[in-house]
């Protein structure tokens, strides 16, 4: 592969990561505190979505392993056909509707085809990687650009967004200390300015209109700079491995479940610390006007952590590179614990280290488990699509579950939106989604992955087979 064809492959999954990095960040407090829904809502919203994105997963993997070959490859074709309705579902995704009553229902139907369409992108895109090279340092060096590019589309995606919606989350009363005589108005002042005001809403929009933008670029670049070859390994003989037949396979495959299974508990703890950062900085940690820095700083250390993660474990192995992703949790708990300013940026910086080994690691051990059921199963094809659609299932779901559940819980402790001080059991309840939740994840999650089969041994015995097979 070509340093220009692994940057073409790359730059085109940025677009889908800049916008999920935005919505990630910032849609639950757009929905708090400028559309004014309620917490319960707004978790309904989160996990309703979710759940719908991974839904599609299972639905896009069967549609698209029954796809015929074209001029422009089989993949290829749903990833150009999605896009520009993604685009649209994601602008009105930030709009205010004038209506009051209907806004839940307005906000989850965009979420939820916002999802769809993005999974419908996913599915293709990642499974795209098996079908780049039949080599795996190939396939794992493309991987490496591609998480890079992906981290650097999550960074501009905050970046973008923080920037241009700050202004919307900024109130200067409620920077000053308040009177040793706290009364009830400095809880109930709002804080934000009141939804009916343009301002507060149209900077939302002015920012999905760029990423919009960069969605389009991205997917161009992707079209004119990636060729899709065929099955590598498929003898003519060969037939498709019907859909629900390699659903039942894939789910039997003890390499891929306890790969899923771990990194659907990380990816899970990742979610939790990105939807709850802001909310975190703003309310518990007195890091309003710090925010939208802090986010870059987490991201900016995840993208140029990217390649050492590649070298290590090209030397260390994947497993052992594992352990990386633990390094935030330490420093999250200092932060909930000791929420100082020079240590909050620490802490980001830490925990883009560790972001990155998540973002990176998961696609890169899933190929090498595509090949090893591959050896077990050489008669068969079109098991990729099947592969990757399932795994972002299980992650999309368990991200949602957790997504839902943090929202609920601002709920049932008494969130207020807009309003400068939340109640001690919202400021408690943030601190341990930021901190204790994550950190067990975690834990659990790498507890897992020690089970997991694959070595590098194994995995380079399982090469030279597909070579001999090939």
């Amino acid at each position: 592969l070509s340093i220009c064809g692994k940057l073409c492959y790359a730059i085109g999954g940025a677009p889908n990561q800049v916008a999920g990095s935005a919505a990630a960040f910032f849609l639950q407090i757009y929905l708090l505190d400028i559309a004014h829904i309620t917490p319960f809502h707004a978790s309904l919203v989160l996990f309703i979505g979710k759940a719908s994105g991974a839904v599609t997963d299972p639905v896009a993997g069967f549609f698209i392993s029954k796809s015929r070959w074209t001029k422009i490859g089989r993949l290829m074709p749903w990833m150009l056909a999605c896009t520009p309705f993604t685009v649209v579902s994601y602008f009105f995704m930030w709009y205010l509707p004038p209506f009051v009553s209907g806004r839940v229902a307005w906000y989850l139907t965009f979420y939820c085809l916002f999802q769809a369409l993005t999974t419908l992108f996913q599915v293709p895109y990642s499974a795209l990687t098996m079908f780049l090279s039949t080599d795996q340092k190939e396939r794992d060096s493309a991987t490496a650009y591609r998480m890079t590019m992906e981290v650097l589309g999550t960074l501009i995606g905050a970046a973008l967004q923080g920037q241009i919606v700050a202004s919307a989350h900024v109130s200067h009363h409620c920077t000053v200390t308040p009177p040793v005589n706290t009364t009830n108005s400095w809880h109930d002042n709002p804080s934000f300015p009141d939804p009916s005001d343009p301002l507060s809403h149209q900077v939302y929009m002015i920012a999905a209109g760029v990423i919009g933008g960069v969605y389009l670029l991205g997917v161009v670049i992707l079209f004119l700079g990636v060729k899709e070859k065929d099955d590598p390994y498929a003898l003519n003989s060969d037939r498709a491995i019907p859909f629900c037949k390699g659903l039942g396979l894939t789910m039997k495959h003890g390499p891929y479940v306890k790969l899923t299974a771990s990194f659907l508990l990380i990816s899970t703890a990742v979610q939790l610390e990105q939807s709850n950062f802001v909310l975190f900085c703003t309310h518990a940690a007195g890091l309003r006007n710090h925010f939208q820095y802090l986010v870059v700083t987490i991201l900016v250390s995840a993208a140029v952590s990217i390649p050492f993660w590649q070298k290590f474990l090209q030397r260390f192995g994947k497993k052992c590179a594992a352990c990386g992703i633990s390094w935030m949790i330490p420093f999250a708990v200092m932060l909930v614990t000791i929420p100082n300013l020079i240590l909050a940026y620490f802490v980001a910086f830490v925990s883009g280290l560790s972001i990155a080994a998540s973002l990176l690691l998961p696609w890169s051990m899933l190929p090498d488990v595509v090949d090893n059921f591959r050896l077990q199963n050489p008669h068969g094809k079109g098991h990729e699509t099947i592969f990757y659609s399932s795994y972002v299932f299980f992650t999309k779901m368990s991200a949602g579950i957790g997504l839902g559940i943090s929202a609920a819980g601002l709920e049932f402790t008494g969130y207020k939106p807009g309003i400068c001080r939340q109640s001690d059991d919202v400021i408690l309840t943030l601190k341990i989604l930021i901190g204790a939740v994550p950190a067990i994840l975690i834990l659990v999650g790498l507890f897992i992955l020690l089970f997991y089969p694959i070595t590098e041994e194994s995995r380079k015995e399982t090469k030279l087979a597909l070579e001999v097979l090939r």
